[in-house]
């Protein structure tokens, strides 16, 4: 098995919000759930999750509340806004219109 992928510049964004817009978590949570749905092929690094999930809180994109982990640990989970939503929404068409593009040149013969 190939060793996981850092994340592409720009993208852990995406992936956080995506992930949070399935069901609200916790940020070791986000980084599992990532690491497990791409069968894992991308990994989260801590260093790059908490100043990501802080910079969406305070860009209103996610809100956070404490709660109880699976482990009764206290722990921070993090709910996508209204206005996240609609910014996942564009940046998901973003994201498509791009991989499309890269897709043509990278077939391209």
């Amino acid at each position: 098995m190939a060793k996981p992928t850092d994340l592409v510049q720009g993208t852990l964004d995406l992936l956080i919000l995506k992930t949070v817009e399935l069901q609200p978590m916790h940020g070791w949570g986000i980084a599992q759930r990532i690491r497990q749905i791409s069968h894992e092929v991308l990994q989260v690094n801590q260093g790059a999750l908490y100043p990501a999930l802080h910079r969406l809180e305070q860009q209103g994109w996610i809100r956070a509340e404490w709660g109880e982990s699976e482990n009764n640990r206290r722990a921070k989970y993090y709910f996508l806004t209204r206005d996240g939503s609609r910014y996942l929404r564009q940046q998901q068409a973003q994201w498509n219109r791009l991989s499309i593009a890269i897709d043509q040149v990278l077939e391209a013969t």
